[in-house]
C-alpha cells in the first residue's frame, strides 16, 4: 500500500480542487494505493523566514511555527507520493503554496545524512489557467523545482505534457475544468503515472553509493 497526498493550493474549492480530485481518484483506482488531499483555502500559516531554529532543534519540521499546516508537515514527508496543484497567479504558483513549500526547510536536517531519502517518493504537478496559455508550464516549473531539490522522482506526464498537466478552467470554475476535458485526461493520466511509480520504487534497494556530501549544516546553523 502506498499513500499519495495532494495539496491543493488554492484559496478557492473551485477548478483547482476539482483537477486534484480527479488526479487522485485515477490514483488510487490503480490499487493498493490511499489517497488523501488537504486544501490549503481559509488555513492561517507563516512562510518560513530562514530563521534555521529546525535545523538548530535538528527537526525535519518547522519549530518556530505551530499554525494551520504544522500538522501536514508531516504527512507530507510520510507520503509515497505527492501531487501539488495550484491556479496560475501571474504565471506562478499562489502565495498560499510558496508559503507552504517554504516550510520545508528542516529537510536539510535529514536530507544532510542522507541525499537520497525522498529518492523513492514521486512528485507530480497540476497546474490551472484562466486562459488556454495562462502561464501553466511555468507554474508547473516552479512546483517541479521543490521536487527537484528535495530529491523526489519527478513524474511527467509523457508525450504532449511533459512537465504535469495543464487546465483551462476559462474562468468558469470547477465546471469549466471539468469542461476541459483534454485538460481532465491529463489529470487522471498523472494521477496513474504518480501511483504506478510509487509503488514500484516503494520496495526497491537503496543505493549502492551515496553522493559526496553538499551540506554543511555547522555553517547553516551559524548564519
Amino acid at each position: 500500500m502506498v499513500k499519495i497526498l495532494g495539496i491543493c493550493g488554492s484559496p478557492r474549492k473551485q477548478s483547482t480542487y476539482y483537477a486534484l480530485q480527479q488526479a487522485l481518484e485515477a490514483a488510487e483506482a490503480e490499487g493498493d494505493v490511499e489517497v488523501e488531499l488537504v486544501s490549503l483555502q481559509g488555513k492561517k500559516f507563516n512562510p518560513c523566514i530562514a530563521c534555521n531554529k529546525c535545523i538548530r532543534d535538528n527537526s525535519p519540521i518547522c519549530t518556530l511555527y505551530k499554525d494551520d499546516i504544522t500538522p501536514f508537515l508531516e504527512k507530507f514527508h510520510e507520503a509515497d507520493g505527492i501531487i501539488l496543484a495550484s491556479p496560475v497567479y501571474e504565471m506562478c504558483p499562489t502565495p498560499q503554496m510558496s508559503a507552504f513549500l517554504s516550510r520545508f526547510r528542516g529537510g536539510w536536517v535529514v536530507l544532510s545524512k542522507n541525499p537520497d531519502l525522498f529518492a523513492k517518493k514521486v512528485g507530480g504537478a497540476i497546474a490551472v489557467g484562466g486562459t488556454r496559455n495562462g502561464g501553466q508550464e511555468h507554474c508547473i516549473k516552479s512546483l517541479m523545482g521543490f521536487f527537484h531539490t528535495n530529491g523526489y522522482t519527478p513524474a511527467n506526464g509523457g508525450l504532449c505534457m511533459y512537465e504535469g498537466a495543464c487546465v483551462w478552467s476559462q474562468d468558469k470554475g470547477a465546471e469549466g475544468a471539468k469542461e476541459d476535458v483534454e485538460g481532465m485526461i491529463r489529470c487522471r493520466r498523472l494521477g496513474q503515472k504518480v501511483a504506478r511509480l510509487a509503488k514500484s520504487l516503494k520496495d526497491t534497494k537503496e543505493f549502492d553509493e551515496t553522493p559526496i556530501q553538499v551540506f554543511n549544516l555547522e555553517k547553516v546553523e551559524k548564519n
